[in-house]
């Protein structure tokens, strides 16, 4: 069993919910079970501005599933919540899982990257993480909340549970 962490972000299609139900379909992976999910945070898009806010968390996983067979359960988690990949990078996207570390495992395979490449360098993926795990040690990086501090949060906000009526 390996410890894996996954970001999750939505734009689109109600994001909240896109992530709420992107975190479920995490849970039903064969062999994987959620330990435990940051809150949602509401974040400014990364790479290409002019689109909408993003709603992001960050789940950490136990998986018995090898690092290529994740990969295809969350492609298909994507793609069973509408999302179409095309040629656009940093676009709006109905549902976005990256896996981000996978145990310690560096991989540098064509479609997947361990750690996950620009981790360091994005607040809206550090800031969930760190809520969660701020003494994990990313691969070549460093620790969460060393890396943490060299970043702007100031377009992150953790969101409200929302509660019914």
């Amino acid at each position: 069993m390996a410890i894996v962490y996954i970001g999750l972000g939505s734009n689109l299609a109600d994001p909240r919910v896109q992530v709420e139900s992107g975190l479920r379909a995490l849970a039903a992976l064969p062999g994987t079970r959620v330990l435990r999910h940051s809150c949602l945070y509401q974040t400014a898009p990364w790479g290409k501005a002019d689109q909408p806010e993003f709603v992001n968390a960050v789940a950490q996983i136990e998986t018995a599933l090898v690092p290529g067979a994740l990969l295809e359960g969350l492609l298909a988690i994507e793609r069973s919540a509408g999302r179409e990949r095309d040629a656009t990078r940093w676009g709006p996207r109905v549902l976005d899982l990256d896996m981000l570390v996978y145990g310690d495992v560096v991989l540098d395979a064509p479609g997947l990257h361990l750690p996950h490449p620009h981790l360091h360098e994005r607040a809206f993926v550090l800031m969930p993480l760190c809520e969660i795990a701020p003494g994990l040690d990313i691969p070549g990086r460093g620790r969460v909340e060393t890396l943490m501090a060299g970043l702007d949060t100031s377009t992150c906000r953790a969101l409200e549970p929302e509660h019914a009526a």
